[in-house]
């Protein structure tokens, strides 16, 4: 989905077919509907493909917020 001026303009990669609409939800109806139309003028039967999903952690050193990194340094300070 891209905005381009006033447009939101929704895209279907798979079968080259793109729409557009003054709102996200008006797009992706009237992109639908464009799919729909394409794949009943051509006759194509189109497998059902389900999405792959899946979460995945990333290691990387750990942030802390500026008041426990002073509190930190105030306890390291020779007293």
């Amino acid at each position: 989905m891209q905005k381009k001026g006033d447009w939101y303009i929704s895209s279907c990669l798979e079968l080259d077919i793109s729409s557009q609409g003054k709102t996200i939800e008006e797009a992706v109806s009237n992109l639908k509907e464009a799919v729909e139309l394409y794949i009943e003028i051509e006759g194509i039967d189109l497998p059902v493909k389900r999405p792959f999903l899946t979460k995945f952690k990333v290691k990387g050193k750990k942030t802390e917020d500026k008041k426990t990194e002073d509190k930190k340094t105030e306890n390291k300070k020779p007293k």
